[in-house]
């Protein structure tokens, strides 16, 4: 989950609980408002005051809970790709050493040969130069 997803919903959460606050107010407001001073009108705004706080503070709980859980995601996210990157580093590095190894026993092999090579035309030479030599000599 992203960051700006996270905080769109907190926004959304905290636009909610200040609406449920209004509509308490409002409420309370339009109880008031009846030109009544009997007290049950009175306590039906208290009550719709409280009712509409309560569900402003449930709403915040739960908007907190949400923070909390997205934080946990967002850490777990985090651990999962610092260790596959860890991993593909691992990989590159084991892929990388097979790879000097194979052009390291290259190298050699071909060094050998290169060698037996040069040692074969000595000995070529060698036997030509001898040749020359008992042909002047005789």
């Amino acid at each position: 989950m992203l960051s700006s997803d996270q905080s769109w919903r907190n926004g959304r959460w905290a636009r909610l609980a200040a609406l449920a606050l209004a509509i308490g107010a409002a409420g309370a407001v339009g109880a008031g408002c009846g030109g009544g001073s009997d007290n049950s009108s009175v306590s039906e705004a208290e009550k719709s005051v409280e009712k509409g706080i309560e569900e402003a503070t449930q709403g915040i709980e739960k908007a907190k809970e949400e923070v909390k859980k997205g934080f946990k995601q967002a850490e777990k996210a985090t651990k999962e790709g610092l260790e596959k990157g860890k991993n593909e580093a691992k990989k590159g590095i084991e892929g990388g050493k097979s790879q000097t190894q194979k052009a390291i026993e290259k190298a050699e092999k071909e060094a050998k040969e290169g060698i037996e090579k040069g040692k074969e035309e000595a000995n070529r030479a060698i036997e030509e130069a001898e040749k020359r030599a008992e042909s002047y000599g005789k």
